[in-house]
């Protein structure tokens, strides 16, 4: 008997119409004859209500409070779930992140799978029953109530499939799978039938929104299969996102999407030695995530930027797809911006431009690099 990782997120049960929607889905995935875990997000804007309350509160809440406050939305999606589910006739058991065995680190509020102990959603499975997990949170060796920070639903899915070696953890959305660049913003942008997990990490550390770092630094370690999928539509269709393992081997060179990150800010100091200290500290009080890429950069404390990377197998290291990548970004005037510099890694080649430039950046090189590339 196969078994199934689900995960829906917070839009996909923003109410009750739309929660029996994801209990049906469900269903029609057990009639299949497979085994099924469901990891929820709280229901639509829950995690920022409830953050808007403590701030009414205080300002400067405890981070140890705020887990144990923000917890409480996954813990009404589940019950929830649950109550739908058993009125379909589906026997089903909701458990919190403590009681599948989420163990994390003691960082409130961003804290880190440390290990998984899934031996109460064995038992349900073992007795005939969807197992349905509050996604997003964890409990320190300390005992604690923690959350997994931005993301960590997604975490939650990832860290149970590989414990309990399950075929595919579909992460469910309201978009049908991975594309080839955003929709929204680029004409012919398609989607993309099959990634390598190192393909989708590129994309998820440079601005893809629709899956998240962690998650697939994890299905990257543990070989976990997952399947990009949209809410609405049936089982079985979006993006799957396998280890080199299960496609033959190391992946063909190849461009696959680009994608933009507008959510930046550089920072430049004086002293370079003395930049990765200050970097620390910055992150530590603010919360930000820290990219100490192209630290030779001559820019002004906290400059506002933006990132656009090409992505996929070996573009940083196959010279004859870097000759194409420089060729499009040159056409695009990217020459122009010597304030902002270029970096490559196996899987992507990312420009560091102005905001301003990002969009019309991605469409250029979308159009020159992917639009005539076969995305399967």
């Amino acid at each position: 008997m196969s078994l199934i990782v689900q995960k829906y997120g917070g839009s996909s049960v923003a109410d009750i119409r739309k929660l029996r929607l994801v209990a049906a889905r469900v269903a029609r995935t057990r009639s299949t004859g497979a085994s099924v875990v469901v990891v929820v997000s709280a229901m639509g804007n829950t995690t920022n209500e409830l953050l808007a309350l403590a701030r009414q509160v205080t300002e400067t809440p405890g981070r140890r409070e705020l887990d144990m406050l923000i917890s409480v939305g996954e813990r009404v999606s589940m019950t929830l779930l649950a109550m739908a589910l058993a009125d379909l006739g589906v026997p089903a058991r909701s458990f919190t992140g403590s009681q599948s065995g989420i163990v994390t680190d003691e960082h409130h509020a961003n804290a880190r799978v440390v290990e998984v102990r899934p031996e109460r959603v064995r038992e349900a499975l073992n007795c005939g029953e969807v197992a349905i997990i509050a996604g997003f949170q964890g409990v320190s060796r300390q005992r604690e109530v923690t959350t997994l920070g931005r993301g960590g639903s997604d975490t939650t899915a990832v860290v149970l499939a590989a414990a309990l070696g399950a075929d595919e953890c579909e992460i469910c959305s309201d978009v049908d799978g991975i594309w080839s660049a955003d929709p929204r913003t680029v004409p012919g942008a398609r989607r993309i039938e099959r990634l390598t997990v190192d393909e989708a990490l590129a994309l998820a550390q440079n601005g893809a929104k629709v899956l998240y770092e962690e998650a697939v630094a994890w299905a990257q370690r543990e070989g976990v299969v997952i399947r990009a999928s949209q809410t609405d539509q049936p089982p079985g269709g979006g993006t799957v996102i396998a280890p080199a393992s299960h496609d033959g081997g190391a992946s063909q060179s190849r461009i696959v999407a680009v994608t933009a990150d507008t959510q930046l800010a550089r920072c430049g100091m004086e002293h370079l030695d003395a930049l990765p200290g200050a970097c620390i500290r910055f992150a530590d009080a603010s919360g930000v995530v820290v990219d100490l890429r192209n630290l030779h950069a001559p820019l002004s404390f906290l400059a506002p930027a933006a990132s656009v990377a090409v992505v996929g197998s070996r573009v940083g290291c196959d010279p004859a797809l870097l000759k194409r990548i420089f060729a499009a970004a040159r056409a695009a005037g990217l020459e122009n911006d010597v304030a902002f510099p270029w970096h490559a890694a196996a899987d992507a080649v990312v420009f560091f431009v102005d905001p301003t430039r990002a969009a019309a950046l991605e469409r250029s090189l979308h159009a020159a690099l992917v639009s005539e590339a076969r995305l399967s």
